[in-house]
């Protein structure tokens, strides 16, 4: 049976041509490639602030629905659990405490107000800005939130 020279390796350096044509790939597609990659490592911080952002408004609803708390010592419970596990500024961080009475339905003003079974509320939003590895202009006027709601015992 015979070879034809079409499979063979010609030895004359018509490799080398090869060897340009994968650097041009490269060149096009290493960014393509690297851009994707920066896009879900934004994701995936995203996603972990996100879950950090409820896990603090957790925390502070724990703290919320026991006597004794009031508005301003969980806001800054909270302020500092976010500033500690994200690593934003204070600044950044917005804290809403929303007490909501079963009996009327209105909202009261301090959470030291509220009576039993009234409905705490803590909202936590931080600007996404503030807490990405790759900064940009496509999601710098989104928030991340996190919420949590509890009943005050």
């Amino acid at each position: 049976m015979k070879r034809s020279r079409s499979v063979i390796r010609p030895k004359n350096g018509h490799h080398d041509e090869r060897r340009g044509a994968a650097m041009v790939e490269m060149a096009v597609c290493f960014p393509v490639f690297m851009l994707m990659l920066l896009g879900i490592i934004e994701f995936g911080r995203a996603m972990m602030v996100s879950q950090l952002l409820t896990s603090a408004a957790s925390e502070g609803c724990r703290e919320a629905v026991i006597d004794g708390a009031t508005t301003s010592a969980v806001t800054t419970q909270v302020t500092s659990l976010v500033t500690n596990m994200v690593g934003c500024n204070s600044a950044d961080v917005d804290v809403v405490v929303t007490v909501t009475s079963l009996s009327s339905g209105s909202q009261l003003a301090d959470i030291s107000d509220a009576e039993q079974r009234d409905l705490v509320q803590i909202d936590v939003v931080v600007p996404f800005s503030a807490v990405s590895f790759a900064g940009g202009r496509f999601l710098n006027t989104a928030n991340l939130r996190g919420r949590c709601v509890m009943r005050k015992e």
